[in-house]
């Protein structure tokens, strides 16, 4: 897994001192924000989209033509993205580890908190992962750390982690893909009822942080209608929805019953016709360069 993945995002966010993420206000770095719009906006994910297209649309967000530009080259660099030349034109697609990377990430991001099983019953499962790796392997650690908190996994302490739910599947696909399966142990567990685990929780998880960041969420979303914006400010408004949005997979270990209903729907902000629109940007130049091809 690649940096600028939704975990890699939450490794930036300021802390309480306790390892908890504080809430911030939009601020993506560049290649952050265009992974984002790949993974909201490019239908199917092996389609192409112009540079031109991406560098403008960074623009509707502060970002420089220099700067733009620059993200892309690193992105490419680091195998998340492809370059494909047509003659001066160039395109960039996501590859085969971003698109896989991105389908993990809506399959968490667009599940969170459903069909879960209310915390306390008898038959909830707990997942418990220790963990033993040498430093040689310091880089491999650092991406399940990553991983983990996007499963949404609380470190108890060194080398020990818990879930609040069933993560045997995932856990086991992570240490397989990162080949550090032999250096780590998983239980699945269910939570005593003689012994309350309130304290654990609030030790592994800053859970009032994260209700004071969905009513934050709220107050900056919740109110926009999206009838009197139009298409450029739609577009901006849905990216920062989403953008902002993703990050509780990370943050969120789907505990608490407030959290749904604090949760909107990212997709009433005009998003069907927006993907059109965005795909229309996108590929613009292209058809430009097709059709001066075709009378030259």
């Amino acid at each position: 897994m690649g940096c600028h993945t939704i975990a890699d995002v939450a490794e930036r966010l300021p802390n309480d001192g306790a390892g908890h993420p504080r809430p911030q206000t939009f601020d993506p770095q560049p290649q952050e924000l265009v992974m984002t719009v790949f993974g909201a906006y490019l239908r199917p994910r092996d389609r192409h989209a112009s540079s031109s297209g991406l560098v403008e649309l960074l623009g509707e967000f502060g970002f420089s033509p220099g700067a733009a530009r620059v993200a892309l080259t690193r992105l490419a660099r680091r195998e998340l993205v492809a370059r494909i030349r047509h003659g001066r034109h160039v395109d960039y697609c996501l590859t085969a580890r971003s698109r896989s990377v991105l389908d993990e990430g809506d399959r968490r991001i667009f599940t969170l908190a459903r069909q879960r099983e209310p915390l306390g019953k008898p038959d909830e499962r707990w997942t418990v992962l220790w963990h033993t790796i040498p430093e040689d392997r310091r880089l491999q650690r650092q991406r399940l750390v990553r991983r983990l908190r996007f499963l949404g996994f609380g470190q108890v302490h060194d080398g020990a982690w818990v879930a609040a739910h069933d993560r045997e599947g995932d856990v086991d696909a992570v240490l397989d893909e990162l080949d550090l399966t032999r250096y780590a142990a998983l239980m699945l567990a269910t939570p005593a009822e003689s012994v309350g685990v309130g304290s654990l929780l609030t030790r592994v998880w800053n859970l009032a942080e994260l209700g004071s960041r969905y009513e934050a969420f709220v107050a900056d979303f919740g109110d926009r209608d999206p009838a009197a914006l139009d298409d450029r400010e739609s577009f901006v408004l849905r990216t920062q929805l989403v953008h902002s949005f993703r990050l509780f997979a990370v943050l969120d270990p789907e505990l608490l019953a407030e959290a749904k209903k604090l949760r909107i729907e990212i997709t009433h902000l005009r998003g069907e016709h927006l993907q059109f629109e965005m795909q229309a940007v996108l590929l613009q130049q292209r058809k430009a360069s097709a059709e001066l091809r075709r009378v030259a």
